[in-house]
């Protein structure tokens, strides 16, 4: 499956060149990792968020969101978000901050 590399160009400049950011191409798509740990994703036209068990009941209750499910398998902790729904900036800012700052908690890999 192609991803959206417009997104995922648009995810890159939020993060910046933050030394600790890596790229990975997984899921069919390409992975954004803080230190090891996945925090955002770019799969098809769709942004994969890592928002923690704690917040995705919250983050499910937002526009454009559904569960993240890997093999039909529902994945507490992660969010999909519409593409659609990411055509405000801020709005983009504001879910790579929150899986950025999930995947910043999580000790080093």
């Amino acid at each position: 499956m192609a991803y959206d590399e417009g997104l995922a160009q648009r995810v890159r400049e939020r993060l910046g060149t933050d030394p600790e950011i890596a790229e990975k191409r997984m899921f069919g798509g390409i992975a954004f990792l803080v230190r090891g740990n996945m925090a955002v994703g770019v799969t098809g036209d769709d942004l994969m968020v890592r928002v923690g068990p704690d917040a995705t009941d919250a983050a499910l209750s937002r526009p454009g969101t559904r569960v993240f499910a890997m093999t039909g398998r529902p994945m507490r902790g992660w969010v999909l978000v519409d593409g659609t729904a990411l055509a405000e900036d801020d709005t983009l800012a504001t879910w790579i901050d929150e899986g950025h700052a999930f995947a910043a908690s999580l000790p080093a890999k």
